[in-house]
């Protein structure tokens, strides 16, 4: 992947192949799924911020979804204001570059959708490259929120997350801080993936505001019922601090019920 700015990888789809090979000189990458709302509770923000602080400490670096909005925009924020931007990687879909914003952003050429309006110049870092196409695109200011790298579509950004995470040192895995239903969405792939063997690393939830007790209750009824396998359960991790969830990850144990397929062609 490349070093800065942001770029299209390439667009062939697949799910992210688990690496066996020795990590120990490498850097712990924590992914972290979260809203591109703040919530109305301010627990959740601080909860951001928190999980921030304890990931600087350690030196892990983040990677996220790209967004400098809600949640997901003050992880990244105070990390950078404590690490520096190379601490930090957000992958986002170009669609989403012009939701999932704040004003922190570089200057570029005009929406394409939007032919007549006055072009203004774009640093060479924003550019995104599709077929014989060159595009500019406005990415967060690196200083404040990190590297950014765009890509065409939600499946790449999920696969080029994981695979940062695969790529990372012990103690590397996911994790959920409150959102809405796209932190859901990748939170319970991450969780097949797992389940399925495509990689083995940790996935906890920050259950701040007791917000995934009702996802908690909803595996333990699966369980009940005969739609989880019970060594399953603890697939997903529950912290209640920033501090337990990095430990968690750190002493995170793989399912022995998890499926031992071949994934080498993926």
């Amino acid at each position: 992947m490349e070093s800065g700015g942001a770029s299209f990888p390439a667009s062939r789809t697949s799910t992210p192949a688990s690496n066996d090979a020795t990590t120990a000189q490498k850097r712990t990458k924590i992914c972290v799924y979260c809203g591109a709302s703040p919530g109305f509770n301010p627990v959740y923000v601080e909860a951001a911020r928190s999980l921030a602080r304890a990931m600087a400490k350690n030196n892990i670096q983040l990677v996220y979804g790209g967004g400098t909005v809600g949640l997901m925009g003050e992880v990244a924020r105070t990390l950078v204001s404590l690490s520096g931007p190379d601490s930090v990687h957000g992958i986002i879909p170009e669609a989403l570059v012009r939701y999932e914003r704040d004003a922190n952003y570089s200057s570029t050429v005009p929406d394409p959708s939007n032919p007549s309006a006055q072009p203004h110049p774009a640093p060479p870092t924003a550019s995104t490259t599709t077929t014989q196409t060159t595009i500019s695109l406005s990415v967060p200011e690196e200083t404040i929120f990190g590297r950014t790298t765009i890509v065409p579509d939600m499946h790449t950004r999920k696969r080029l997350m994981a695979q940062e995470v695969l790529s990372g040192g012990p103690g590397s895995g996911f994790i959920a801080l409150a959102g809405g239903y796209g932190t859901l969405e990748e939170l319970f792939e991450t969780m097949t993936w797992n389940q399925l063997g495509i990689h083995n690393k940790g996935i906890v939830i920050l259950n701040i505001n007791g917000f995934y007790d009702g996802i908690r209750q909803w595996i333990n009824k699966s369980v009940e019922e005969g739609f989880i396998h019970g060594g399953n359960k603890n697939i997903l991790v529950e912290a209640k601090t920033a501090e337990e969830a990095i430990k968690a990850l750190e002493e995170y144990k793989v399912s022995d019920a998890a499926l031992k397929l071949n994934w080498s062609s993926q």
